[in-house]
């Protein structure tokens, strides 16, 4: 991520869309950016505040962005936010407006979940209880449960194909300038299971459409 963010994005003003407890707020800290961490949980913003006393962490109910001034981010940042997000009309409305955040040459970086990851078994997450996740179509529930939590109750996704976020751009006005798919390295330090051969996550470079 550091390096697709410096060959991307110009600038140090960014937005953590879906931040959640703050996690991605403070990574995109450590690269140098002065960020604004939102998320639609009140409670997740306030463990975000515990960690970090300093950062600036906003509520923003259902997703609505009106409180934010246009046309000044560089980056705006959606770390796996659009994974439980779950129509087109929604997808759509809340790229629209994201994308009116941004300078001229600014960027939206999007991580999502590939269709792969609720097929597969991984390092850090299960899908070998749930077999019907291989019948689900683009827009349909989706479950997995993480195996390095406490928690092991399933998380309930929104299944979404490649050609479904293309077309999710392409009406919300945004084009991929790049699209990654990252595989796990035999050098790493880490018990890969399906990591190396299938990539579990797609990391989208999106601008606006001029």
């Amino acid at each position: 991520m550091p390096s697709i963010i410096s060959k991307h994005v110009h600038g140090k003003k960014a937005i953590d869309f879906g931040c959640g407890t703050g996690r991605s707020t403070r990574f995109l800290q450590t690269l140098g950016f002065e960020v604004v961490g939102v998320d639609i949980a009140e409670n997740m913003l306030t463990l975000a505040r515990k960690r970090d006393p300093h950062g600036e962490y906003r509520l923003v109910p259902d997703g609505k962005l009106g409180g934010f001034a246009t046309g000044v981010y560089d980056l705006v940042l959606c770390a796996f936010t659009f994974d439980n997000i779950p129509t087109m009309e929604k997808k759509v409305l809340l790229f629209q407006s994201l994308k009116h955040l941004l300078k001229p040459n600014g960027c939206l970086v999007s991580i999502v979940s590939s269709p792969e990851i609720y097929v597969n078994e991984w390092a850090s997450f299960s899908t070998k209880n749930f077999p019907q996740n291989r019948n689900a179509k683009s827009g349909e529930k989706v479950f997995i449960v993480m195996l390095d939590v406490e928690d092991s109750r399933p998380v309930e996704d929104i299944i979404w194909t490649d050609q479904a976020y293309e077309e999710t751009y392409k009406r919300a006005g945004l084009v991929p300038v790049d699209i990654y798919k990252p595989l796990g390295k035999e050098a790493e330090p880490y018990k890969w299971v399906s990591e190396k051969t299938i990539a579990p996550w797609v990391i989208y470079v999106l601008r606006a459409i001029e």
